[in-house]
């Protein structure tokens, strides 16, 4: 999108979502938003700043008095530069019928609005400077999150957790380059010359809140993708009655019968705010039959394909040579082994088939059937999947953020190594700058155009 249109066009789009519904919204943006709604509905009072109005939709282009009316809306509007555009900007609630929203759509075009790109209005918050890029990319995760800590996560960010985080290592940062520009411009007027002392100890300082902010990817990036997880074991270990206890109803068929998950079945939840996919498998055996070995080779991918993977053992059965291969297939991979049918056994002994761990994979005692060992099982998993890494506020979510930290971690190195060999302090500030670039582009600052339009692009359009 021309950045050129953004400050003379005025948008519209239908920001509600596709189909029927008790309400549906038309939003309009731009120098012309006021005028354009009042010419769309009749309104039964003149718009102000921040108050509902109640309108007549209209069957014909006609604010008549005699105009035939067709649905009644309450139409708000928003004065430039209190909105979240910061410009003028006109919401109006219907009825979520698409027939009168794509008529009030159609009608907004006709009087000379643009319809509105993916992600345009907040692209428009973003230039006004109302967001920052991290907040702006943060509207988006709230409205794709699927767990509610994926939407506390996203408003957090949505209200500057990352900035502010980002924020006192910038001015640092910014510090520091002025103080070398100083020295350089200065240097003949009796300006100290920073020591090469001082420039190691004020990059020292910038370092650990960068590493802290780079650590977070690792929760962060869970919270915001989630990953996958296999359950692989022999036929009749208890697989599906385990899944079906983690998923807490009973998602997949369990029968008293070997070989009755013959494909794989999958079904999304969320431990501790972490979004899991989890994957039932076929039982892992030498299979005659067409049908099953299929069904077996895609839980072998799945299990290839898989973050995760749960290895579930039968506490009344010795190991098969079946399974000896599959735990040495998962070995160094993160894993854990469920030992399950514990009730089984009655009292548990250390010399019974309940092993601290196989082939270095922690083991759990588990029973799908009275819940045993349910609670530590998903407590594991939780620490598998986040290696240990806590929750946080200001975490990184995306790749592009994690790289833009990683970026300018590398430039500070490099500042710090040229100080130590005592390069010239102009050397020294293209490393600064880089790195302070880099901070930029994470923030929105210094981010070329076409990674904006690719950012904003992946909106919904009406946001």
């Amino acid at each position: 999108m021309a950045t050129d249109d953004l400050i003379t066009d005025t948008i519209a789009a239908v920001s509600t979502p596709p189909g029927r519904g008790g309400i549906g919204i038309v939003r309009l943006s731009g120098p012309k938003a006021a005028v354009i709604a009042a010419q769309l509905v009749r309104l039964r009072q003149p718009l102000e700043h921040a108050r509902a109005r109640l309108a007549d939709v209209l069957d014909e282009a006609d604010t008549g008095v005699d105009a035939g009316r067709i649905d009644e809306a309450v139409v708000t509007f928003f004065a430039a530069p209190r909105s979240y555009t910061a410009e003028d900007l006109v919401e109006i609630a219907a009825h979520g019928s698409p027939v009168v929203l794509e008529l009030l759509l159609g009608r907004a075009l006709a009087l000379g609005a643009r319809l509105a790109e993916p992600g345009e209005f907040t692209q428009r918050a973003f230039l006004a400077g109302r967001l920052d890029l991290t907040q702006a990319e943060a509207v988006r995760d709230l409205i794709d999150a699927q767990t509610l800590t994926q939407a506390r996560q996203a408003a957090s960010q949505m209200g500057g957790a990352l900035s502010r985080r980002v924020r006192p290592v910038k001015q640092a940062l910014v510090e520091l380059i002025a103080l070398l520009e100083a020295g350089i411009d200065f240097a003949e007027d009796d300006v100290d010359v920073t020591p090469a002392a001082e420039i190691t100890r004020r990059i020292g300082e910038l370092t650990p809140p960068l590493l802290a902010l780079e650590a977070s990817f690792a929760r962060g990036r869970l919270v915001h993708d989630g990953l996958t997880l296999a359950i692989v074991g022999r036929p009749n270990a208890g697989k599906s009655s385990l899944f079906n206890c983690l998923v807490k109803r009973d998602r997949a068929i369990v029968t008293a019968t070997p070989g009755t998950t013959r494909d794989t079945v999958t079904e999304r939840i969320s431990l501790e705010g972490i979004p899991l996919e989890l994957v039932d498998t076929a039982g892992l055996r030498e299979a005659s039959e067409e049908v099953e070995q299929l069904g077996i080779a895609r839980s072998r991918e799945a299990m290839a394909d898989a973050a995760l993977v749960v290895v579930v053992l039968d506490a009344t059965e010795r190991l098969n040579d079946e399974e000896r291969k599959l735990l040495t297939a998962v070995e160094g991979r993160p894993a854990v082994v469920a030992v399950n049918k514990s009730d089984l056994l009655g009292t548990l002994t250390e010399s019974g088939w309940l092993p601290q761990e196989c082939n270095g994979i922690p083991a759990l005692a588990t029973s799908a059937l009275t819940g045993e060992g349910i609670t530590a099982l998903r407590e594991r998993i939780v620490a598998l999947a986040t290696g240990g890494a806590a929750a946080e506020p200001g975490m990184l979510t995306s790749l592009r953020h994690q790289q833009a930290i990683t970026a300018t971690l590398a430039a500070l190195s490099d500042a710090a190594q040229a100080n130590a060999a005592n390069i010239p302090h102009e050397m020294i500030l293209l490393d600064l700058y880089r790195g302070l670039a880099s901070l930029d582009s994470l923030t929105g600052q210094t981010t070329p155009d076409d990674i904006l339009n690719l950012i904003f692009s992946t909106f919904c359009i009406g946001k």
